[in-house]
């Protein structure tokens, strides 16, 4: 391989190309690795999945 030459990934349909880094309490992380156990998923997901929820609630 020549310096300089990317490795391919996994082709995906929905790219996560934002970064973003959050501070937590110590009560919130519990909450977030617990959802992230519980639901088999990574604690990213576990994010994006309430920024939908809420954003869901702000249109009611």
């Amino acid at each position: 391989m020549i310096l300089g030459d990317k490795k391919m990934g996994r082709p995906t349909d929905n790219p996560k190309d934002t970064s973003l880094k959050v501070r937590l309490d110590k009560a919130s992380a519990e909450k977030l690795d617990e959802c992230a156990k519980e639901l088999d998923v990574s604690k990213a997901e576990v994010v994006r999945r309430g920024i939908h929820k809420v954003h869901d609630d702000l249109k009611k």
